[in-house]
């Protein structure tokens, strides 16, 4: 009995704490659900999904680039700069780009330094941008839906087609990602 009690008195709390330690280490780097708030709110609902403005109007250069790219200021007023003007944000987007200020976007989808993506190589294979980013278009407020965790990617590089349908082998080396 004293056995017991002993087992269960420190047994118990150190079982408990190397399962609590081992779902920690596996959830490390996975952001699924993170959407931060904006300095400007950005609708991309409206803009992607109703007014249908393609990913690379705003995103521009990502088809060429081994990085994403924000959305300049510049790019913000080639349309507010006449359209929903008397909107508080526009407003305020509008006095910060007049005054030569510019504000910071929120990354959301960010990888480990040690992670190499290169957008350019996807996107010329044909790869959607809402298989890693998702339904972008249906989202008031983006949020990462995919873990992007290294296990995530590997799966999608094993199971990879064209745009035919064809199967190609998309690497799995280390030094795809990590070079």
């Amino acid at each position: 009995m004293l056995k017991w009690l002993k087992i269960s008195l420190f047994g118990l709390p150190a079982l408990g704490l190397m399962l609590w330690g081992g779902v920690t280490f596996w959830s490390i780097g996975d952001n699924t659900g993170y959407a931060p708030e904006q300095p400007i709110p950005f609708n991309h609902k409206l803009h992607a999904g109703d007014l249908k403005v393609p990913c690379m109007y705003c995103h521009a250069g990502v088809n060429k680039s081994r990085s994403a790219t924000i959305p300049s200021m510049n790019i913000c007023m080639n349309c507010h700069s006449v359209v929903a003007t008397d909107r508080p944000n526009v407003q305020k987007l509008r006095d910060l780009y007049e005054k030569g200020e510019v504000f910071e976007w929120v990354k959301v989808h960010d990888l480990p330094d040690f992670v190499f993506f290169n957008h350019q190589r996807h996107i010329s294979r044909g790869v959607k941008c809402e298989k890693c980013h998702g339904p972008v278009e249906k989202m008031t407020r983006v949020k990462q839906v995919e873990s992007l965790k290294m296990g995530w990617c590997v799966e999608c590089h094993r199971s990879e087609v064209d745009e035919k349908g064809e199967k190609y082998n998309a690497p799995i080396g280390c030094e795809a990602c990590h070079n």
